[in-house]
């Protein structure tokens, strides 16, 4: 079974980039949607994190299509109260900002397996709530599946 992955805005911008490597790695979740067509899960804060600079820049740009694309592959979710009081603890316990508190408060609410990010000096992997996966830890573009990059 595919574990239920959440996303933090910096993989899905790698991801967007043309023969980026760690988001090589990242897009290769997307070529394996559920029966839905659903590739994971992140907070709605993904939408204006990952979507304003580029739209502002050039709203017709290959980089926004790429984006759009990752993102309507997602089950967005809303900060409702019980998330934004998970995110408060979250933030308070590891000393996150608000808007990364909200990125992992959905995670752990959605009964995501892991949360995505390359976020090393915020996302410990010491977190105890979700498993938290860097980019290098996912197999190569190419290599056996669920393996990670060998170093």
């Amino acid at each position: 079974m595919t574990p239920l992955t959440a996303f933090d805005a910096d993989v899905l911008i790698y991801a967007a980039a043309a023969d980026h490597e760690l988001g090589s790695r990242v897009a290769a979740l997307f070529a394996d949607p559920d029966e839905a067509g659903v590739a994971g899960t992140g907070s709605v804060l993904l939408l204006p994190e990952v979507l304003a600079k580029p739209m502002r820049d050039d709203p017709e740009s290959e980089e926004v299509a790429g984006l759009l694309g990752l993102l309507s592959r997602l089950e967005l979710r809303a900060l409702d109260e019980a998330t934004g009081r998970l995110a408060l603890a979250l933030a308070v316990r590891h000393g996150l900002r608000a808007a990364d508190a909200a990125h992992l408060a959905t995670a752990v609410a959605a009964g995501a397996d892991r949360f995505l990010t390359n976020n090393r000096k915020d996302f410990p992997q010491t977190i105890t709530e979700i498993d938290v996966v860097y980019p290098d830890d996912l197999p190569s573009v190419g290599g056996p599946i669920g393996s990670p990059r060998q170093g």
